[in-house]
């Protein structure tokens, strides 16, 4: 096994001499994103609320402001058959909210999706909202498959990301990102939510398990920028998460607090190791987590909203440049310590750049322009999370429908 290791690694910095493995430079080398002054002229006719829109990626529901929401507001986002409702298109009270409340991203979940035609429907009507919307999913592959696990769509289903991990051949990690992406594309998303970058060190994890690639860091790193290049070749983004890693805890951040107690060194030699393969081959997005680092951090605070875990470790140690993106800021691990404002303007402080999810978004919304308004947050601080957003969506713009190339020399089945 470990001389397969070596051997797997050596091809892989091979093919990163020679520009294959385009991403191996921090900005995807070949694929280069669009020069900077068309984003700045871009931001610069965009009013606040334009920009504060820029910022939020939320579920279909959220624009709906006739749905009632269980519990504590929001939908619970735990499992997706404890549902209320089944929205699966565009109606006319989201369109008034959205005329008024521009988003910035539109993530759908296994409710939102019945069939191929409801889904092209759907997605037409989602690219014709205010803020031009990305669209979003969490198809890692194995339990975590909008659309993988719906019997009324055709598509190659994968067992979990830790059978993959489990081969050792991280041409399988490859073959997984690029089959999920070419479907993903084909009903014309442009952001997967996956893949999951954890180290599953602790049997008594109940969200993660197996869909971590391996409890071997190096491993998970090298099945992490394979999936990470399926993808890409494959016409879609992807997103790294649940930075600074949730797979050392016990508790699931679906329903109240858990936490890591490892420290930073510790963090660097197992945890991180995914994550730095990640950022260095080029990652657009990495995902918090909403996990306490005590001994990172000194407090309770969720890594979410740290500026010692996304500012002075992300950004700082880890020279990561690109977006920051929360979990799901409807998650209990962040309801049940913050008011909905708090943890929104919380989060933007501490560093985060797009908010996702949040249990209300007209709320969270308002909330970032007030903060702005009374001078909690600056418009200088805003424009920085909207230029990296802007930059993306341009970068997909460019290349993600038709600038994607798919080497058929490089790992195949």
């Amino acid at each position: 096994m470990k001389q397969n290791k070596l051997w797997t690694l050596a091809a892989i910095l091979t093919i990163c001499g020679t520009n294959v493995f385009t991403s191996c430079t921090p900005d995807n080398g070949d694929n280069p994103v669009a020069p900077t002054d068309e984003v700045e002229l871009q931001l610069q006719k965009m009013t606040l609320r334009e920009k504060v829109g820029q910022l939020f990626y939320v579920r279909p529901e959220c624009l709906d402001t006739t749905i009632h929401f269980n519990q504590s507001g929001g939908i619970d986002t735990s499992t997706d058959d404890i549902r209320v409702i089944k929205l699966q298109a565009v109606n006319a009270t989201m369109k008034g909210v959205n005329e008024k409340y521009p988003v910035g991203g539109i993530i759908l979940y296994a409710h939102n999706i019945e069939d191929e035609a409801q889904l092209t429907a759907f997605t037409s009507q989602i690219r014709a909202l205010k803020g031009s919307p990305l669209l979003c999913i969490d198809e890692e592959g194995g339990r975590v498959a909008r659309i993988g696990n719906n019997a009324n769509f055709n598509v190659e289903k994968f067992e979990s990301m830790g059978a993959i991990g489990a081969t050792g051949d991280p041409r399988n990690a490859y073959y997984c990102g690029n089959t999920i992406g070419t479907y993903l594309h084909r009903y014309g998303f442009d952001i997967d939510f996956a893949p999951v970058a954890d180290v599953n060190t602790n049997p008594e994890n109940i969200v993660i398990g197996a869909r971590a690639f391996s409890d071997d860091p190096e491993e998970a790193a090298l099945m992490v920028t394979n999936y990470l290049q399926g993808l890409k070749d494959a016409g879609v983004a992807g997103c790294i998460k649940h930075f600074p890693g949730h797979g050392d805890t016990k508790a699931d951040t679906h329903f109240g607090y858990a936490q890591s107690l490892k420290t930073w060194d510790e963090m660097m030699d197992c945890e991180m190791v995914p994550f730095k393969a990640g950022i260095q081959w080029g990652t657009q997005l990495v995902m918090t987590a909403h996990i306490a680092a005590p001994n990172v951090t000194g407090s309770d605070i969720p890594a979410t909203m740290s500026s010692v875990i996304l500012q002075d470790k992300l950004r700082g140690e880890l020279g990561y440049q690109n977006i920051i993106i929360t979990d799901a800021m409807e998650m209990g691990a962040i309801t049940q310590q913050y008011t909905n404002a708090e943890a929104t303007v919380g989060t933007i402080q501490a560093g985060a750049d797009i908010v996702l999810g949040p249990l209300n978004f007209v709320e969270a919304f308002d909330a970032v322009v007030k903060a702005v308004e009374d001078g909690t947050l600056t418009e200088q601080r805003i424009d920085q999370s909207v230029r990296r957003i802007l930059r993306l969506k341009k970068h997909i713009q460019h290349f993600g429908l038709t600038g994607y190339r798919k080497d058929p020399t490089f790992m195949q089945r």
